[in-house]
């Protein structure tokens, strides 16, 4: 980076002393701390001559400032330094630096793991020619289950389970059950869910959005394994391949044992959404409408699809109870797009987020989980869902959490990671007590001659 005069000025104002860095005479790496002045005018850095052996004059130099605060039982903090390169001349009885170019890192203006992401490409950089040194091929490595984890994003299965196991609850409810068909189903699901994890790295990597996104946490920003050279896009485009090959065989057996059509054609619109999600030349959230997918994904087509596949029917009870975990699967997509707006403005990718302004994106996130508990509340007060689906709304609090975490720390991505967490458990909780709330209403109905109104 360039050296101006606001860059010395900051030298001057927060650090304590310099350390000279050089080759000696015999080209051995030296360093040496030293106190130093600044004169932001001339763009030099005066620096007392050291004890013991110093470079020559006119030899160019490193010269690191840094500092660093040390705390109690969780490590340091306030970690800055600034670095200049240039050539050292005699100064009278001083040193006299004038950098000519600089590298810096301050913790309170670029927090690590961002600080981490933009020296990607330096980490390329250096690989690439360590391997030309070394004459083979050097690049990151990751034990084999860790990647497969990472690549796969497996730990968000959760969005594809509770989805499918609902409408199984709701086809057992109204009396049809059959484990061997659950199990396929869900497993089938979830091979479509991974190939489509997968799917979304090769075209964000391709699109660039990967590149361009510097705050990516642990819930956002996909698995970048492509981008930090862990996996070829190859790789990725052969393994999402295997993966919806899976998922696709899985469902054209349960569309040939039950009733073929109905199940193929949804099964179609659920791969068809999951593809054109990021694939172009359709890229869904690239246009808005990410959130609107993969509700209709991860909710209705999955629920659906679970409970036609125990009972080669449909029903409007099974699509109205997708309902809540539809919109809070949206959810999950619509908090984890905030921290990622800025690398998805930059790379074209207009989601909502990059779209709306923050109290909007705040104000539709309050609208949205209100309709959730509002469709839980509404449905089991008429009878259309089971009333002990009313349980749901235990889950109220984590909704408040997260509405207020957005509010207070929408542009810091680091912290606003504890509530996409707690965003991803709040669709968890709530599916869970819906089908919780199914299987007392299918228990109830089982163990008791006459079932009370509020257990039906």
């Amino acid at each position: 980076m360039r050296v101006d005069a606001a860059l010395l000025t900051e030298v001057r104002d927060r650090f304590e002393h310099a350390v000279l860095v050089f080759l000696d005479t015999e080209g051995y790496p030296m360093s040496v701390a030293t106190a130093y002045s600044v004169d932001p005018d001339r763009g030099v850095i005066g620096l007392d001559r050291p004890a013991g052996k110093l470079p020559a004059s006119g030899s160019e130099v490193n010269v690191i400032f840094s500092h660093i605060r040390p705390q109690p039982e969780m490590g340091y903090d306030e970690r800055r330094y600034v670095q200049l390169w240039g050539r050292l001349t005699e100064a009278g009885d001083r040193l006299e630096l004038a950098p000519d170019r600089a590298h810096t890192w301050d913790e309170q203006k670029v927090p690590f793991f961002q600080y981490s992401e933009k020296t990607v490409p330096q980490a390329h950089r250096y690989m690439e020619e360590l391997s030309e040194r070394q004459g083979r091929r050097v690049k990151p490595r990751l034990s084999f289950g860790w990647l497969a984890l990472r690549t796969t994003r497996a730990p968000f299965l959760s969005a594809t389970i509770i989805p499918v196991v609902l409408g199984i609850a709701v086809a057992a409810h109204h009396g049809t059950w059959d484990l061997g068909l659950a199990l396929m189903t869900v497993l089938a699901a979830s091979f479509i869910h991974l190939a489509l994890n997968v799917a979304n790295d090769v075209f964000d990597t391709l699109s660039g959005a990967d590149a361009a996104n510097t705050t990516p946490t642990k819930f956002s920003g996909g698995s970048r394994v492509a981008h930090y050279g862990l996996v070829s896009l190859k790789g990725l485009a052969l393994l999402s391949a295997l993966l919806y090959a899976a998922g696709i065989g899985i469902g054209l057996y349960l569309a040939l044992v039950t009733d073929f059509w109905p199940l193929f054609w949804l099964g179609v619109a659920g791969v068809a959404i999951s593809i054109i999600y990021t694939a172009p030349p359709f890229r869904l959230v690239h246009r808005g409408l990410g959130e609107i997918s993969v509700g209709l994904g991860f909710g209705p087509i999955m629920v659906l699809g679970a409970y036609f596949v125990q009972t080669e029917r449909f029903a409007w009870e099974a699509g109205f109870a997708s309902i809540p975990v539809a919109i809070l699967i949206a959810l999950i997509l619509y908090v984890n797009e905030i921290p990622d707006r800025r690398g998805d403005a930059a790379a074209g990718k207009r989601t909502l987020p990059v779209r709306w302004s923050r109290e909007a994106v705040v104000t539709a996130y309050i609208a949205a989980v209100a309709l959730t508990y509002a469709a839980i509340a509404g449905g089991a007060a008429f009878g259309i869902i089971p009333r002990p689906t009313i349980l749901a709304l235990a889950t109220i609090p984590l909704a408040v959490k997260v509405a207020r975490g957005l509010r207070e720390h929408y542009d810091s991505p680091y912290t606003l990671m504890t509530f996409m967490g707690v965003n991803i458990q709040l669709h968890a909780l709530t599916g869970g007590l819906l089908i919780l709330g199914y299987l007392i209403a299918i228990w109830a109905d089982r163990l008791m001659d006459s079932v009370p109104i509020f257990l039906r």
